[in-house]
């Protein structure tokens, strides 16, 4: 018998020589002896465990990519071992295939519901073990090169100025995001916080759990408006971009985020109305139709200093009213920046 692959307490990898690593859990030495032989000659690198803490720590050590899990131990069965095994998002991920000398409904069942994904009966079969665990790498083969894709894809969003995170409609929890997407986050509503912010919530609740949505949605009669956070010149939008997960509760939903600054648009107007960079602010904010004290808040300053720059404002454009310099201006910024909203 091939001496099975030891695993060294506080290690981090494994040299899996593009192999399959395969984790067995068995309290019996000869059901190990004969699994581990097969595996071995068959090309996986093989892992084993003898009782329930060891598998769980050699799990989260190692990162198998398929776990053979006896049912029945001493101590800590196979089905605790599996139930944490989904417990922790670390190896959520990993199918458990079941052995087990129980063939009973309720414990087959059992074993399906602690998240195993199918079940041998013993004695095992190592040809047969290794069918079933050949469907179940596919498939997780799959999961992976889609996650790594998706990964791919949410940072080329980030590099392109577009931020992504995934909010579960029913609780608000953000289930991922991008470094980008935190970053914004922060930055418009404070601390991390492994919830979408408020409004965040109640903008997607508005648009994905409303009695009329899911026809409105599956109609794609149109795209529910875009949520916008402002702060000073710059504002978040989110854009509702596509559904990624089960749509029982309303389900995870994909949302687009970008951060878009007017610093170029004020500087525009200034140069445009040959204004002081005050000026061009004021007439920014009278724009986005603030009043006097508002944009005194704003740019830290007495309703009384925002007037004199506004009668400035008003003399240098021609016009004697603030409804008349919002136009002006907002049909020249649209002429130098057509994406700008007043």
């Amino acid at each position: 018998m091939t001496t099975p692959l030891a695993f060294t307490p506080g290690t981090t990898a494994i040299d899996r020589a593009d192999s399959d690593l395969v984790l067995i859990v068995d309290d019996v030495p000869d059901n190990l002896a004969v699994l581990h032989d097969a595996l071995d000659e068959s090309g996986y690198t093989v892992l084993v465990a003898t009782h329930g803490e060891a598998a769980l720590q050699r799990a989260a050590q190692a990162l198998p990519d398929i776990v053979l899990l006896d049912a029945m131990m001493p101590g800590m069965d196979g089905f605790e071992v599996a139930r944490r095994l989904k417990a922790s998002p670390a190896t959520a991920h990993i199918p458990i295939i079941f052995m087990t000398g129980l063939t009973e409904t309720e414990h087959l069942v059992a074993a399906l519901e602690a998240g195993g994904v199918d079940y041998v009966t013993k004695p095992i079969k190592p040809r047969e073990v290794m069918a079933r665990m050949g469907v179940h790498l596919g498939a997780a083969r799959k999961a992976r090169q889609d996650a790594s894709q998706a990964r791919e894809a949410r940072n080329a969003l980030d590099a392109f100025g577009y931020a992504s995170l995934t909010v579960r409609a029913a609780d608000g929890r953000i289930v991922w995001q991008t470094p980008l997407a935190r970053e914004l986050l922060q930055a418009y509503f404070g601390e991390a916080s492994p919830w979408a912010p408020e409004p965040v919530q109640a903008w997607l609740r508005r648009h994905v759990l409303a009695d009329n949505a899911a026809e409105r949605l599956a109609a794609s009669l149109a795209e529910p408006p875009r949520l916008a956070i402002e702060q000073g010149a710059s504002r978040l939008t989110f854009r509702l971009h596509q559904q990624a997960g089960d749509s029982e509760g309303g389900g995870d939903w994909l949302l687009v985020m970008r951060e878009v600054s007017d610093a170029k648009v004020i500087e525009s107007m200034g140069l445009a109305f040959r204004l002081t960079a005050r000026e061009a602010e004021v007439l920014y904010w009278v724009v986005k139709g603030k009043i006097n004290r508002d944009i005194g808040d704003i740019l830290g300053a007495s309703p009384a200093t925002v007037k004199k720059h506004l009668e400035r404002v008003f003399a240098k454009l021609g016009v004697e009213t603030r409804t008349a310099a919002a136009a002006m201006a907002m049909i020249r910024m649209r002429q130098l920046h057509p994406q700008f909203e007043g």
